[in-house]
């Protein structure tokens, strides 16, 4: 078992088991789940794991979104589920309206080859870059080789886009990939058919559509068109393939099966790809781009802004994914692309505004999470800092989105362009270098960068505020002496501790006061195994007497479950506390609980957070013991319980060293 060996092995678990998992596929931070019955996830166990983000169901996928490691994280679930190259049976694929198949179906195609692809245009667009600086020419070996391994995938695109496009509609893979390479074959592409000599005739003369025929097949005009470095054609071409070896499959006896059924696949699918379905694949290709570019057109500056503004929005629903083709298309088809490259401003919006926050920010906590996050924003991948902080946070979301489409404004009205596919974050910018080695186009993008950047980052200095501390309630507990005597004895440590003198302490102690009045139980004596177990956290358990949880310590509520039976704070000592009233309450589906406060806030030790019915939750038959848990507490050196038999709130329960 690996590093997430176990991370793995719970979320296979809570996702419904290896039973339940169609597919598996992963982009780069999320896990993305096709299953048979998505109520067998457990979302809130999934969203409250250490090492996951947050969960989301978008497209027909039930996507685990895990951050930077995700590649890690999908080679240990693969074998927990039996990963391998045969796709899902076509009655294990759930149905879902035409959008969501639409979207699944472009993210599971595409996903697959993005990384490679990205690395791919990386190599080439570094290749031009360096000969725009005069580190060396075009004509010599080092060039064309490096060329070949940045042009090598998008010369031979419909290869790979039939192997994974057979994967997901159902054929066998090694069919798909021979549909690609048959695609690529030199001697029937357009340019070796024209090379023949004149046209025997033309098709569709005076129209966008105009199509010179060389030869044909059986009487049948054989539209002359090159296939190599497309997108859509091989796809449809695949899709077809797929119905006709599933057509096959059912009619042509077991004996012979392995051979002829892909035979009369290809033999079928082939010219009718080659006559009708690449021709009109191309066509609409050529369509799609010359509609996006004249919606641009109408005015590019509002267009780029458009998508600056919500490009970030479709990546919370993950419905980015049916843009990605228009992206990808207009690269091949055009040369380049200016429609969807305003979104290149939103990464950085999100990097800039999650800058000002660390500089902001007062919460240790939130600080820790800021800077890498930051990071990871700057080379493109910003799930984590938006569903981390941004989102929580609500009002620097806003900033960043906004900021973005000014962003996007300014890249629309600039003409701004990639021109070939390559990179995230800020190694997209070779690919910005145009194809005569003009740097203007990549002085608009960083231009885009800087302003864009320095419009978040002053709107967040200005305008985001940290949550003031306040009681929803209205009411508080009184302090008792307890708690009086800790504050006390924590000023004085504390005092020690600034002067320098040898009073102050060399281990540091930690409480966290009991959220609730009732009997004091050893956590290894509840009911539950996975909370007696401890692998969840070290703490101790209360059965209460009266129905309300206080806050044990100042501190930030960092998760409130939206069925009320669980709340988690992150206290200013850094303490990961975790209060779960009730054993499997969550089935109650939040009746007999109510929230006094929300996410996000600032909470003052001993203010009320949730009321519960006592009398209704265990006349439901569900036990009240309430582990109160450090799920954190590998950060201590020790999580010592209470001697009391029965604690008050404010009253110690827990000692944590450090």
């Amino acid at each position: 078992m690996g590093k997430y060996g176990k991370l793995a092995e719970n979320i296979v678990s809570n996702v419904g088991g290896r039973e339940n998992v169609i597919s598996l596929t992963h982009c780069i931070t999320r896990l993305r789940f096709k299953l048979r019955d998505e109520t067998k996830a457990k979302d809130e166990v999934i969203k409250n794991m250490d090492g996951v983000v947050t969960v989301m169901k978008s497209g027909g996928q039930y996507q685990v979104v895990i951050g930077n490691h995700v590649p890690e994280v999908y080679a240990e679930v693969l074998p927990l589920i039996g990963g391998g190259e045969e796709p899902a049976k076509e009655e294990d694929v759930p149905k879902g309206n035409l959008f969501n198949q639409a979207i699944d179906a472009i993210s599971g195609i595409f996903q697959p080859i993005l990384g490679i692809m990205a690395a791919c245009g990386m190599v080439k667009g570094l290749n031009a870059l360096f000969v725009a600086m005069g580190l060396y020419t075009d004509a010599c070996g080092g060039y064309l080789l490096l060329n070949a391994i940045g042009d090598g995938l998008f010369h031979f695109l419909p290869l790979f886009l039939g192997y994974t496009a057979a994967k997901k509609f159902g054929l066998k893979p090694m069919v798909g990939l021979v549909v690609g390479a048959i695609m690529c074959y030199p001697a029937v592409q357009g340019s070796a058919l024209s090379a023949g000599g004149e046209p025997l005739y033309t098709l569709f003369a005076g129209t966008m559509f105009e199509s010179a025929v060389y030869t044909d097949f059986f009487g049948i005009p054989l539209i002359a068109m090159d296939y190599t470095g497309t997108v859509i054609p091989v796809i449809f071409v695949v899709f077809f393939a797929s119905k006709c070896e599933k057509f096959f499959s059912k009619r042509i006896p077991d004996l012979v099966k392995f051979f002829f059924v892909p035979m009369l696949t290809l033999v079928v699918a082939i010219p009718a790809g080659f006559l009708l379905i690449g021709p009109v694949a191309v066509f609409s290709s050529a369509i799609i781009a010359e509609a996006v570019m004249t919606v641009r057109n109408f005015s590019p500056m509002a267009v780029g802004a458009i998508v600056g503004l919500t490009w970030q929005i479709l990546v919370i629903f993950g419905i980015h994914w049916g843009f990605i083709p228009v992206h990808i298309n207009n690269i091949m088809t055009n040369g380049y692309d200016n429609v969807m490259m305003p979104f290149f401003a939103c990464t950085f919006a999100t990097s800039a505004v999650v800058l000002a926050i660390f500089f902001k920010t007062k919460d240790r906590q939130l600080k820790e999470m800021a800077l890498p996050n930051f990071i990871s924003g700057i080379f493109g991948v910003t799930e984590p800092a938006i569903y981390g902080i941004l989102l929580p946070l609500k009002k620097p979301f806003v900033i960043s989105c906004i900021a973005g489409g000014i962003g996007g404004g300014f890249y629309g009205a600039f003409n701004f362009r990639k021109f070939m596919m390559g990179g995230i974050g800020i190694f997209e910018f070779p690919a910005m270098i145009e194809p005569d080695g003009g740097l203007g186009n990549l002085v608009v993008a960083v231009l885009g960068v800087v302003i864009t950047m320095a419009i978040a980052f002053a709107a967040t200095m200005i305008f985001y505020k940290e949550p003031e501390t306040q009681d929803i309630s209205g009411k508080g507990i009184p302090e008792n002496d307890s708690m009086k005597g800790g504050k006390e004895a924590g000023s004085k440590d504390g005092e020690a501790a600034a002067q320098g003198t040898d009073t102050a302490p060399i281990m540091r102690k930690v409480e966290i006061a009991s959220p609730l009045k009732g009997k004091v139980l050893k956590l290894a004596d509840i009911r539950d195994e996975a909370f007696a177990s401890g692998v969840l956290g070290k703490g101790a358990a209360v059965l209460p007497e009266v129905g309300e949880v206080f806050a044990p310590a100042d501190g930030v509520v960092s998760a409130l479950f939206p069925t009320l039976h669980a709340i988690g704070l992150t206290t200013d000592e850094g303490a990961e506390v975790l209060i779960h009233i009730g054993l499997d309450t969550v089935q109650l589906n939040g009746e007999g609980f109510e929230a006094l406060v929300s996410q996000g806030d600032r909470v003052k030790k001993g203010q009320i957070m949730i009321r519960f019915d006592r009398n209704f939750i265990e006349g439901k038959g569900y036990c009240l013991e309430t582990p109160v848990l450090i799920t954190n507490s590998d950060g201590f050196l020790d999580v010592v319980e209470t001697s009391r038999d029965m604690v008050a709130p404010g009253e110690n329960l827990l000692s944590l060293l450090k």
